[in-house]
Order: C-alpha cells, then structure tokens, then sequence
C-alpha cells in the first residue's frame, strides 16, 4: 500500500502537476530540431554575414605566406623560376629591386597590376618608406591610379567604390648573402563579393528549406526510434512494479536499450521465481511446523485427558517431535546464515568414505529402509567435515522420501580423475526433465503434496547447492520417470603421501 502511494506522489509530480517533464520523445525531437536550426544560422552567418571578411583575411594571409617564401629562398640560385610559380599559383604580381629602384626580377600576375606601373624613382621612394617602417610593409585600397610612393602612406580609398576591386601591396626589404639590400614588393588584389554573397543567399535559402524538411523528418524518425523501446520499457516497468510478473519488455533498439530489456525481462523471471517461492515457503515451512506441533499438543492433551495415557512411549512421540521441530528451524538458520555469506568453512582433511559409512549406520539403526554403500578404497578430501557430512544426511532423506516401495537407497563412491564422486539413488517415481533444473532453489518442491520425510526438514536440496558452492564443488541429478533419481556431487581428492 505504501509503495502504491509513494507510485501514486510520483506520477501526480511528473505527469500532472504543474512542473510537469517533457517526454523523451518530445525532448529528443527538441533537441534535433534545435541542432538544425543551430548548423542553419551558422551557414547564414559564415557564409553571408562575414564571407567578405574571411575572404579578405585569407587574402592578406596569402600575399605575406608569399613574402616568407620569398624571404627564405632570396639567395636561391634559381630565386627566378621560384618566383615564377608563387606568381602563377597565387595570382601575385612581384616585383624585386634595389635601393635605387633598378629591376631585378619581375613577375607581372594580372593585366591591372599596381606595382608594374612604378617607376625607378617611385620605387626608390617605396624602399625608402619600408626601411622607415622596420623593414616591411603593407597597405590596402581601392584606388587602381598609383602615382607617387608617399601616396601609399596617405590613402584612405577604403569603400571609395564597394564594386571596385582592392589592391593589397606587400614589401619588405631583403638581405642577400653578400650583404646587398633587395626591395621586394608584392601586390594582389580581393575581388568583390557582392555577387556571390547574393548567390550563396539564394543557395542557402534552398538549402534551408530542404535542411529543415530533413531534420523533422530525421528529428521524428530518431526521437520514435530512441524513445519508443524506452517508453514501452517505462510502461512495462509500472507493471512489474505493481506486481504483474508477466509484464514483458521489448528487447529491440539500439544496444543499450535492448541489453536493457533483456535485463529487465531476466529480473521480472527471477521476481516471479522468488514470489512463487516465497509462497512454497510460506505453505512448506507451515506445514513443516504445523504437523510436529500438532503432534505434541495431542499427544499432552491426551495424557492430560485420559488416564493411564501417561506412558514413556507418548512422551517419547512428544519429544521425537520437539526435536524434529527444533532440527527445522535449525536448518533454516543455518541456509540463512550460508546463503548470507556469515558462515564460513573449517576445512581439513578427513576420511569422506568413513564418514559416509558412519553416517549410514545411524541410518540403518533408526530405519527400516535398506542402505546400500559400495566404495573401492577409503578416499580423503579437504573440506569441512560437518558440512559435507550436512550434504550426505539431506540428500539420503531426499532419497528416503522419494524412493519406491521396495524401500532401498543406494550410495556409491566413484573415483574419477583425481575427483571422487558421491552418488545416491532411489527407486522412485523420477523427476519430469522440465523441473529438474529448479529443484535446487530454495524451497522448491516437485510434489506439491508435500511428501514428508522419515528424516529432514524438506530444505534439503538448498542447503545441499549452497555447501557444495562454498567448497566450490560440481553436483548434478539424473532421473527417469518411473525409474528413480540420482544425485551426485564431487570433490577433489586429496594426493596419497609418497613412500
């Protein structure tokens, strides 16, 4: 009742109060759609906004790239052809002169360029005015009408005419090997954008539209295909937490999402195991209980009630059940206690096939069944004595309940590659092949009728897999319907003293 309430808060908080949250979906399809219209503005800005200022930047970044190549390979032996390719590759024109503006190279790149209309004069002037500067210099403008070099110093052309084109003029004084001094100046021109700016529009404009008809479609596909599984698991999970054990989570999606489901359809199994379980529990252990209390408050009732009834035979019934009662709830302490990892093994090495055979005679003394044990030689095992001891006690009452009416259990010893086995059959009925791999769990019974045993507690079988898992020891059933059952486990032997 409480974890409906609590269920019931947290529904009422998410899914109709007034902070409400946006479904995966809807979140996932936000989230595309914003991506697109992020990656959207972007282009516009990049590519109309500032396309004139990244084209310009990439301009001025080529021409002085040009100079420091130039720079470096100024005592090149064929400075002549390399300043032929940077002219051609670039579209730069270049010139190269001395302090007095005597041409030493030339490499004209355009019809229109700036600096093949200099003078002598003009470019002494020039190499005057970049030895001034530091040794380099650079200037843009509009105008195409270059008349004195101390004119490069005073131009402000700038948007003069937004359709003309700008000249970029580069120089830089260079010092050869023998020490001469060489001007070298560099002139390129950014061309207007204008029009391409207006066709990238019209691009973008389309590119635009399709973009955003894309990313909805892509948006609703991916935000259905995330989010569908998830949402199913989310209304599957409601069910198991209201206790619909059959409730099934779809294992599809991505690989997350389906590990996921696999997880989840693996938990509502093992949850439906355990309630089932824990109503066998609760049906078995009454039943266990009830019968021996019962015995005990008749067996008093009647030596209360009627005389001559107080005799040693029925106060032995009253005892011989007080102590099977007591041997049930010790039982259940101790698989508690195993399965909770609190208790912990004293393991040494001891004769297993005398143990066995001890074990045995108490049986043959307190029973009418016939016992049978054959072994090949006495074999010695490293373990916890008291424990394996636990495991041979459960699995003969296992046999003794459930053998046949000839009333016969056999056990037997089998040594095999520096294993021994332990094996005990009885001649009953058999156990089905599609319950054999559940009757290791806890309180499972394959007679629902709750068969009684002579000797035991019907715990036997749990506490028998949680010893042998601590010994980190193999065990296994065979049976055949009609024919009986065999229930065996393995320990490894320990090595006989060299002589």
């Amino acid at each position: 009742m409480k974890f409906r309430e609590h269920w019931e808060r947290i529904e009422e908080r998410f899914h109709h109060g007034p902070h409400g949250r946006i479904s995966i979906k809807w979140g996932l399809f936000s989230g595309f759609a914003i991506f697109a219209a992020v990656i959207l503005v972007l282009l516009w800005v990049f590519q109309t906004m500032f396309l004139n200022d990244f084209y310009r930047f990439i301009k001025i970044r080529e021409i002085k790239d040009t100079a420091q190549t130039i720079e470096k390979g100024i005592n090149s032996d064929d400075l002549g052809m390399q300043l032929s390719k940077l002219s051609q590759n670039n579209q730069i024109c270049i010139i190269v002169s001395d302090e007095y503006g005597d041409l030493f190279y030339s490499e004209d790149a355009s019809p229109s360029c700036v600096i093949h209309r200099l003078n002598p004069l003009q470019r002494a002037a020039i190499y005057m005015l970049t030895d001034r500067n530091g040794g380099t210099y650079f200037e843009t403008f509009f105008s195409d009408n270059l008349k004195t070099a101390p004119d490069l110093q005073r131009r402000t052309y700038r948007g003069e005419d937004p359709d003309a084109p700008e000249n970029m003029i580069y120089t830089f004084i260079a010092e050869r090997e023998n020490g001469r001094k060489l001007l070298v100046l560099l002139n390129s021109t950014i061309s207007p954008v204008g029009a391409t700016v207006q066709t990238l529009r019209i691009q973008l404009m389309w590119i635009t539209v399709i973009m955003l008809g894309l990313a909805i479609a892509l948006a609703l596909f991916m935000s259905r295909r995330i989010s569908g599984p998830i949402i199913q698991i989310n209304s599957s999970a409601k069910g198991l937490a209201h206790g619909d054990y059959n409730v099934e989570f779809l294992e599809r999606g991505y690989r997350e999402i389906a590990e996921l489901g696999i997880t989840l359809n693996y938990a509502a199994k093992e949850l439906s195991k355990v309630e089932t379980l824990r109503r066998d529990l609760i049906a078995n252990v009454s039943h266990d209980l009830r019968t021996p209390l019962t015995m005990i408050t008749g067996y008093s009732e009647v030596m209360r009630d009627l005389p001559g009834e107080n005799t040693p035979e029925n106060v032995q019934v009253i005892i011989d059940e007080a102590n099977r009662l007591t041997t049930l709830v010790n039982d259940m302490l101790d698989l508690s206690k195993m399965q909770s990892g609190t208790q912990t093994l004293s393991r040494s090495v001891y004769d297993l096939t005398e143990s066995i055979r001890n074990i045995l005679k108490r049986y043959n003394k307190l029973t009418d069944y016939n016992i049978n044990f054959t072994a090949g030689r006495n074999v010695e095992v490293y373990a916890d004595e008291l424990k394996i001891s636990q495991v041979v006690y459960n699995l003969v009452n296992n046999a003794l309940t459930y053998t046949g009416a000839d009333k016969c259990v056999y056990v037997r010893q089998l040594e095999l590659g520096g294993k021994v086995r332990i094996e005990v059959r009885d001649t009953g009925e058999g156990i089905a092949q599609d319950k054999l791999k559940d009757i290791w769990e806890r309180y499972y019974k394959v007679d629902k009728a709750h068969k009684r045993a002579q000797v035991g507690t019907g715990l036997g079988l749990s506490i028998v897999r949680t010893i042998l898992d601590m010994h980190g020891g193999a065990y296994g059933v065979q049976s055949e319907e009609g024919v009986g059952s065999t229930f065996w486990f393995e320990l490894d032997m320990e090595k006989e003293p060299e002589i």
